[in-house]
Order: C-alpha cells, then sequence, then structure tokens
C-alpha cells in the first residue's frame, strides 16, 4: 500500500510538467534588416507572409528590429526572439549572412528561413565559408529573370534611354541589375535600334539626397525611364522622376501603388515562397527544405516577373499578350538569362555607361 501511494504521489507531481509542456506552442517571429516592415519591399513582403500565416492558423507572432546595421545587433534581436518563445524565425535579406553563421549554432532547436541569403553570404570574412545547418533553409530567386523582363519590355514600349539605379552592389541586385541590361538590348536588336543605358548603385537601401540629384541629372540629361532596385531607393528615383515627367520601374513587389510614374515592377515571390515554406514547415515536411540552399526561378513556378494586373500594367503599347511570349521563352529555356554577376554582359545594341 505504501509503495503504491508513493508511485501514485510521484505521478501527480508530474502531471503539472506534462501540463507545461503540452501548453508550448510555436511562435514565428521576423527579424529585420536595415528596414522595416512597411519599407514596401522585401521586408514587408515577408511580414506579410508572417502574419497571413500565423493568422489564419491562430499562431502567435511578432517581430524585432534591430537598432543599428551590424551582425551583434541582428544577434541581439534574436537572442530576444529566442528568450521572448520564438520557434521559427524568418530572416530577410542577405545581410543576415554572417547573423546566421553564428545562429545556427546557438540555438540548433530554433528553425530559420533565411530569405535573399545565398551561399556567398554565409561567412564572417569571405574567406571561409560554411553550409547552413540542419535548421536553416535559404531560400534564393533569379534576379536576372525578372529584370530580363522589365528591361525587354521597357525597350519594347519604346523606352531607349534607360537607367539602373540599384541599392548596393550585392548579388542579388547584381542579378537584376545585369539580367535587365540583358533583356533591354535583346528588344534593341529585335527593333534594330541603338539604346542607352545609365548603370549605378547608391550605396545604400534608401532614398537620400545625393541619389535624388544624381537621379535628375539623368532625367534632365534625357534618361526616360529608371529601374529603382534596392529596397527604399526608389524614393529617390520617384522624386526626381516627377520632375521631369519621367518614368520608374519598380522591384520586389508590385510597387505600382507608390506613384503613377512606376510603369511596372521586376518581381519575385517573396510573400508566397516564405508562407510557402512555413506551410510545410508546419506540415511535417521541414525534411524538404532542411539544411538546404532553395533557388526559386520560372522553372520552379510563377517565382519571378512582372504584375500583369490592369491597375499595375502602365505600358504604353507593349502588351501583356506579348509579355507571355518572352515569359514563356524565359520559363522553357528557349531565352537563357545569364546569372554571372562577376561580368558585365555583353551587349550588341547598347551603350551602358556604368557610374560610380
Amino acid at each position: 500500500m505504501k509503495k503504491f501511494l508513493a508511485l501514485f504521489l510521484v505521478l501527480a507531481l508530474m502531471l503539472p510538467c506534462f501540463a507545461v509542456a503540452g501548453a508550448e506552442s510555436d511562435k514565428i517571429a521576423l527579424v529585420t534588416d536595415v528596414g522595416t516592415i512597411d519599407d514596401e519591399s522585401f521586408n514587408q513582403a515577408c511580414w506579410q507572409a508572417v502574419e497571413a500565416y500565423a493568422k489564419a492558423n491562430n499562431l502567435e507572432y511578432t517581430y524585432y528590429q534591430p537598432g543599428a546595421d551590424t551582425t551583434d545587433a541582428r544577434l541581439m534581436k534574436i537572442d530576444q526572439a529566442v528568450n521572448e518563445g520564438a520557434t521559427v524565425i524568418v530572416m530577410p535579406g542577405y545581410l543576415f549572412g554572417a547573423t546566421l553563421v553564428t545562429a545556427q549554432e546557438d540555438y540548433p532547436d530554433v528553425t530559420f528561413i533565411a530569405v535573399d541569403v545565398a551561399a556567398g553570404d554565409l561567412t564572417l570574412d569571405y574567406v571561409t565559408y560554411v553550409e547552413p545547418t540542419k535548421n536553416v533553409v535559404c531560400l534564393t530567386f533569379s534576379e536576372e529573370q525578372a529584370g530580363y523582363l522589365a528591361g525587354y519590355a521597357a525597350v519594347k514600349d519604346g523606352y531607349t534611354k534607360l537607367g539602373f539605379l540599384g541599392g548596393m552592389a550585392v548579388p542579388a541586385v547584381i542579378r537584376y541589375g545585369y539580367g535587365f541590361v540583358q533583356g533591354a538590348d535583346k528588344a534593341a536588336a529585335e527593333m534594330g535600334v541603338q539604346i542607352e543605358i545609365n548603370y549605378t548603385y547608391g550605396g545604400q537601401f534608401f532614398g537620400t539626397p545625393e541619389t535624388t540629384a544624381k537621379m535628375e541629372g539623368w532625367y534632365s540629361a534625357g534618361t526616360e525611364i529608371v529601374f529603382a532596385c534596392g529596397g527604399g531607393i526608389y524614393t529617390s528615383a520617384v522624386e526626381a522622376a516627377n520632375k521631369y515627367n519621367a518614368k520608374v520601374i519598380g522591384v520586389d513587389v508590385d510597387q505600382y501603388y507608390i506613384d503613377e510614374c512606376i510603369v511596372t515592377s521586376a518581381m519575385k515571390g517573396l510573400q508566397n515562397v516564405t508562407e510557402t515554406v512555413l506551410t510545410e514547415y508546419f506540415a511535417g515536411n521541414w525534411a524538404d527544405y532542411s539544411g538546404q540552399i532553395k533557388n526559386y526561378s520560372l522553372q520552379e513556378g510563377e517565382y519571378v516577373g512582372l504584375p500583369t494586373a490592369e491597375g499595375s500594367w502602365r505600358f504604353n503599347s507593349f502588351t501583356v499578350e506579348e509579355y507571355n511570349v518572352i515569359h514563356d521563352a524565359v520559363k522553357d529555356g528557349t531565352v537563357v538569362v545569364s546569372n554571372d554577376t562577376e561580368a558585365a554582359p555583353v551587349v550588341t545594341n547598347s551603350t551602358v555607361n556604368y557610374i560610380q
């Protein structure tokens, strides 16, 4: 009898522990890079994915914004997120490469979804590189395809003096830019015309008076349309374009609603890919992503391209039907867009001015 009572007491003491463990639930966190969750670019798109999935599945979610543009500041917010119960952390932007090198080892029981983080970003010194661990997936996109389609469409629509304004010269932005040059040159060759492209990087992912002044110089000298590629740097291009009745091409998400001068946007499926991976993770399919770097292009699905909704389509003569032809040619491999970020594209019908 005494043995029975002792066993009963042990089990009774254990029950609260089981109850506490069973009450724990998953919490999704997003840590921004240098941007904000309303940057109208990739931070916002990834946040919308987190918000949509969490709300639909009754999960707790929140975001954290580092106080500085440093790896230590980002690690500090990851520490805070984990300490406050985050079990899945979404990290948008290549800047998280160095952060992930440390975080993936420090928190092996936390799942990290790193968006726009490629193999070349997983380093602390750009000498030694690491592989993503089993609690990590890195998601990348074929930005060169989206850039190609934007450049091709712009020239087909009659623009012959184009510009590319990149944020920082990181691989994703370079792919956008070099794809843009390839597409514009291809359309020019098909039409038998010569075009000119000014090409520069602002050195940051936000607009500045200096960048605005540079864009005003381009537009005043005859540039008709600029592909503004890099977070909030579009603000400088839009401000300058409105002074000269010129045009802008947006990036990452459909930015048509920002200003009427935005003709189209070179998009990648940040929100739908992030939401898809969250869905797969919670469905128990993490093995399909664990420790991998996965790239999304037109070959995998509708992950890059231009928006074709009526309100977003502001070309004068280039039609959605014509766009679908070149889109399908890229998708089926008839047109191959180089993703080389080391050497500038070879052109035949373009003069490209690379400006510091």
